[in-house]
């Protein structure tokens, strides 16, 4: 039988901190659970055999535990990178938004940095405006994949989904103008289809829209919500969906004028179950004008 999802976050945070002190608090902190659903679980996941806490109190995860876990293994991750980016002109006048560097170093690589870490091989970028520019990561991340898309300028980014619709499955699908500062939010394994969130009082931006825990929409601006942000996860199944449904909305009338992201949080949103993975505030910055460019990095204050 499967782990549930309280087993599976506590075995993944081990994983990460494996043969560390971890204390039954931090163990609850880092996997998101209560200090009560921890305290219950832990003694069921040494008895399975899938953790193992000797008298030194280090913390390891078993042989068994990883066996568990290798079924929720993220296989690759993709990045949508072929638009122009108008709203940081004339920053982006000669460089591609994913290729802008804050604090000295391009925008893309603080995901593309966190994708490694998290041991995930297969990586590919969608490109289009100023693409051959992308061709510098190769030197630092060899196992990149380009692929052109060449209709960047007369569709939205739903045209750049539909180069790489049969690669959702098992995938890691971000956006590659997010400044990411929690590297930890990208990891080895994933349970559920989700998209990350913030919790916020108030946003003009995109948010998710909930239902008993469920994603079953998108919204500009609300109260009391989650912001979205599009680092998302595609199990096996909703990417088998993804590859079916995009072309269906990416076909129809003014189809070409969608995000990719209305396949599975509008037109077809019954057909997925997707959650919310949320952040902490900080952990990404999401960079749409010059003015959070030059807030975030002054190089930029001219």
């Amino acid at each position: 039988m499967a782990i549930n999802k309280k087993e599976f976050e506590i075995l993944c945070f081990i994983e990460r901190n494996n043969g560390e002190k971890l204390s039954q608090r931090k163990i609850a902190a880092g996997s998101g659970l209560s200090l009560g659903a921890v305290n219950k679980l832990l003694p069921h996941l040494i008895q399975q055999e899938w953790i193992d806490i000797p008298e030194t109190k280090n913390v390891y995860i078993t042989k068994e535990g990883l066996t568990e876990l290798e079924p929720y293994r993220v296989k690759r991750a993709v990045f949508m990178a072929a638009g122009f980016g108008s709203r940081l002109v004339p920053i982006t006048l000669n460089t591609p938004k994913a290729l802008v560097r804050v604090h000295g170093k391009p925008i893309i690589e603080t995901m593309l940095d966190a994708v490694v870490r998290a041991g995930i091989e297969e990586i590919y970028i969608v490109r289009g405006y100023l693409g051959e520019q992308f061709d510098i990561l190769k030197k630092k991340y060899p196992n990149i994949v380009l692929i052109d898309n060449p209709d960047y300028k007369e569709s939205n980014n739903i045209s750049s989904a539909m180069k790489v619709r049969n690669l959702f499955r098992n995938a890691y699908v971000l956006d590659s103008d997010l400044y990411l500062q929690n590297p930890d939010l990208i990891r080895k394994y994933e349970y559920c289809a989700s998209y990350i969130g913030l919790h916020v009082d108030k946003t003009d931006d995109w948010r998710l829209i909930m239902k008993n825990g469920r994603v079953t929409g998108m919204k500009i601006g609300g109260t009391d919500c989650y912001q979205m942000y599009n680092i998302t996860y595609w199990t096996e199944e909703d990417g088998e969906k993804m590859e079916k449904y995009l072309p269906l909305l990416y076909q129809s009338p003014g189809g070409k004028e969608n995000y990719w992201d209305n396949v599975p949080l509008d037109v077809y949103n019954k057909e997925f179950y997707i959650e919310a993975r949320e952040c902490k505030p900080g952990d990404i910055v999401e960079i749409d004008t010059l003015s959070e460019l030059q807030e975030l990095d002054p190089i930029y204050r001219f």
